[in-house]
């Protein structure tokens, strides 16, 4: 019987420790890689694309719920969650976890969930990935406004505080984070962005743009209808009339 690969990841070493030992001693299992942080995760788990990963979900900067949401559709692994928190219980299972691991680990559930990712594994259906990516961000986003951005350069991840984001637009099948001089590459819809992006924060200008306001320098009227909006590095983006009343909101 081929090995099952396994990951896991925890902030608290001594969790993580904790469930790594239980998975060296569980015949059936492999443990190929460990990380301390959501960043390092994402990158384990792109570079040596594991069967399965346990994950805490409450870690700093980038949660377990993140994690998953920032994974290619076509390459998610079984995921159990792990959680000293009893309310993400029914969440680790709503976005569709294999099951999920409440801290302290016993070797008594942590055998039962692995049956349960053996079963899992054994019948995967085609829409597992994609349908785990979606519930999962819409778990995180459940969590309140987006905070930061993971943006993906090969095998390596990063995080881009949506703080530090001037504007977005539309590049192919991704959007331009534009901060500073540097452009990052997200996937993501400018729908999906307008939803997750905090209002007070962040206006959409055009169906292909928006604009942090803190950002604005100048707004002018435009004979279109729409508007010129002068931002913070003398970049100059063009407002449609279909977002000017958000624009002259601005104004006020």
């Amino acid at each position: 019987m081929t090995a099952i690969r396994v990951v896991t990841v925890d902030d608290e070493p001594l969790a993580r420790e904790r469930v790594s030992t239980l998975v060296r001693e569980y015949e059936g299992l492999d443990l190929v890689g460990e990380a301390n942080n959501g960043i390092e995760a994402l990158d384990l788990i792109t570079r040596l694309d594991p069967d399965l990963v346990f994950i805490d979900v409450e870690m700093p900067e980038l949660s377990g719920f993140g994690v998953i949401a920032a994974l290619d559709e076509a390459r998610v692994p079984a995921v159990i969650f792990i959680t000293a928190f009893e309310q993400y219980a029914l969440k680790a299972f709503e976005v569709g976890a294999v099951d999920y691991l409440q801290k302290p680990v016993t070797r008594q559930r942590f055998a039962a969930a692995v049956g349960r990712a053996r079963e899992r594994l054994g019948r995967r259906p085609a829409d597992y990935g994609p349908t785990l990516v979606s519930s999962a961000t819409l778990a995180e986003r459940a969590r309140g406004y987006r905070t930061r951005f993971v943006v993906r350069r090969g095998n390596t991840h990063q995080i881009v505080p949506a703080d530090q984001v001037d504007w977005l637009d539309v590049a192919d099948n991704y959007l331009g984070l534009h901060v500073g001089a540097k452009t990052h590459l997200w996937r993501g819809t400018m729908k999906q962005a307008q939803e997750e992006l905090d209002p007070d924060h962040f206006v959409r200008i055009h169906r292909s743009a928006i604009v942090a306001v803190d950002r604005i320098v100048t707004v002018r009227t435009h004979d279109s209808g729409g508007h010129v909006i002068e931002i913070k590095g003398g970049v100059q983006l063009r407002s449609s009339r279909q977002y000017a009343d958000r624009v002259r909101a601005l104004l006020r």
